[in-house]
């Protein structure tokens, strides 16, 4: 298998200078909780089992698709201080098939891709799924949107309901989420799979990834 490749993850210029991120397209999205904190869940052999904050996180992530019209959710994954997942920014049918970034000039020089591959996805706990659009969903919100009002609406909403909790316990919170994100530009089928097999696999190289607190 290949090794976790921080160029993905991690790249400085975290946006892509000149992309039309409302445009039709498949991104692959991270999303890191505040100094690695593992805010929602553990690891338990080579699974990842939610905590309370891990599942609004995972309910969180699946509405998405019912509160934009526009995105198809694939493969994504909660990781105890971060979440992977696969965003298809789609201006057709909901059931259209799988779509690639089309912007060949602001994407030619991030042809990057890295990952673990595997051939099955596992299922334990809610922590890895693949999420259909809800055609019947008819929530009064743009018909589309970028790729980035779309995360900051997720960290928004998980914020809130987390911090609902932490209420009801008479506890601190604290910043739960790093202030940005980092997305990757998911240009064609081979891209994907290895995309979607190094989130898939990712529970079981936890204590190798970058995002494990040392």
């Amino acid at each position: 298998m290949q090794t976790y490749n921080p160029t993905i993850h991690h790249r400085r210029s975290i946006r892509l200078k000149g992309y039309d991120y409302s445009q039709e397209g498949l991104y692959f999205i991270t999303i890191c909780c505040q100094d690695k904190v593992c805010r929602f869940g553990k690891i338990v052999k080579e699974e990842m089992i939610l905590n309370d904050f891990g599942k609004i996180a995972c309910e969180e992530w699946i509405k998405l698709s019912e509160r934009y019209p526009n995105i198809l959710l694939d493969v994504f994954q909660i990781m105890p201080n971060h979440v992977y997942g696969v965003i298809m920014l789609n201006d057709n049918d909901v059931g259209a098939t799988l779509a690639v970034a089309q912007n060949e000039n602001a994407v030619a020089q991030y042809d990057r891709a890295g990952a673990s591959p595997a051939r099955t996805i596992d299922q334990n706990d809610g922590a890895i799924q693949r999420v259909g659009a809800n055609v019947g969903a008819t929530l009064a919100v743009a018909q589309y949107n970028t790729i980035g009002s779309i995360v900051g609406a997720y960290k928004s909403l998980v914020v809130n309901q987390c911090l609902k909790i932490c209420k009801s316990h008479n506890k601190y919170m604290g910043k739960l989420w790093h202030r940005n994100y980092w997305e990757h530009i998911v240009r064609n089928e081979k891209s994907y799979q290895r995309i979607a097999n190094y989130i898939i696999n990712n529970p079981t190289k936890w204590e190798n990834d970058k995002f494990y607190p040392k």
